[in-house]
């Protein structure tokens, strides 16, 4: 068994690693946990990135283990491939005939609140502003500023002045950079059945099984869970191929859509288009649970995503605004490494005071 998970633990102590970074490091985390053998990633740009976090892993190597009969290396390995991997979007699950996803109903609280916002009017401002404060256990990560126009341009950066200087030079994130196509997907997910949209999503993410025959998905995972197997051992590990079942590709397509999903709200939160495709998308998950919460004397949604969308370990846990939907705090906890908790601050702007 490797050690390299431990990096995992330390992505604050890796500089630079930008925003978008963390959150995929944690996402093909958790990828790993619950099959390393069909771990299909978004791509990075920087390449002072990719130097960091490989140097480290390179260094590192003492014994850690994470359960679920998912090794450490198996892990390592899914997020060295994360940082070498500079492709377009990739999927994060597999599967073989399936059985047919959760059909969500139209007076499910997701359903209901995702018709609601669109119909949220505002008499000031015309922009949202958010400021994102990314926390790993105690230590403070990255506050992040992003700018949210009525018009549905993307805007961010670690200040206000960064904002600023994005809306000079038009870097518009919802057209550009590595989630736009799961922002593009969230927002016809909007308008979609939750079938459709839920079907969407996981081929814009680039799931290798989408589109498939039930053979061809049968034989994909049998040489997915083939490579996953030479990968670890190639690192020093062990990994037993998982067997297919229809209800192991569900849980597998439920957890590339949750990933994908949360990864388009976090990039858009403050877009309305993208906060109603992405609750309509989640409806589509059984096993996430929905109640009612009060956070800060605000009525709130909390979404729970338990360990059986991530493989029999850890959760993740989505606190939205019960009115616009927009996340208040997000906590995902994986076993062996610090809780990732980011809340949430909006405020009603005009974008013209920023210029």
């Amino acid at each position: 068994m490797t050690d390299e998970l431990d990096l995992v633990g330390d992505l604050g102590r890796v500089q630079p690693l930008s925003h978008e970074a963390h959150q995929r490091a944690r996402s093909v985390l958790r990828a790993a946990m619950q099959d390393p053998g069909t771990v299909r990633l978004l791509g990075v740009d920087k390449t002072e990135e990719t130097t960091s976090l490989m140097d480290k892993t390179t260094r590192r190597r003492r014994g850690f283990g994470i359960g679920a009969g998912v090794g450490v290396a198996a892990a390592a390995a899914a997020i060295a491939a994360l940082f070498l991997n500079t492709s377009a979007p990739g999927a994060t699950m597999a599967g073989a005939d399936a059985p047919p996803a959760a059909v969500a109903t139209a007076d499910a609280p997701l359903m209901t609140l995702a018709g609601s916002i669109k119909t949220v009017a505002f008499t000031e401002g015309d922009a949202w502003l958010v400021k994102a404060t990314q926390v790993h256990g105690t230590r403070t990560m990255q506050v992040l500023y992003t700018l949210y126009t009525d018009g549905h341009a993307i805007y961010s950066g670690n200040s206000v002045a960064d904002i600023k200087r994005a809306m000079k030079l038009k870097q518009d994130q919802m057209t550009e950079g590595g989630y736009a196509p799961l922002l593009k997907a969230a927002v016809a997910a909007a308008d979609d059945s939750p079938a459709d949209g839920r079907d969407r999503m996981l081929e814009t993410g680039g799931d290798p099984f989408a589109g498939l025959d039930a053979a061809a998905q049968e034989k994909q995972w049998a040489a997915g869970q083939a490579e996953a197997q030479a990968r670890v051992k190639e690192k020093g590990g062990t990994y037993t191929p998982k067997p297919y079942s229809p209800e192991a590709v569900e849980r597998h397509l439920d957890n590339a859509l949750w990933t994908y999903s949360t990864q388009a709200l976090g990039a858009g939160d403050g877009n309305t288009q993208v906060r109603s495709g992405v609750l309509r998308l989640l409806s589509t998950i059984a096993a996430v649970e929905v109640t009612k919460s009060t956070t800060g004397g605000t009525a709130t949604l909390t979404l729970t995503a338990g360990p059986e969308v991530f493989g029999g370990e850890g959760d993740e846990v989505l606190i939205i605004d019960a009115k616009t939907g927009m996340l208040v705090e997000s906590v995902s906890t994986v076993p062996g490494i610090p809780v990732a908790k980011t809340t949430y601050e909006s405020t009603r702007v005009t974008a013209a005071d920023l210029s």
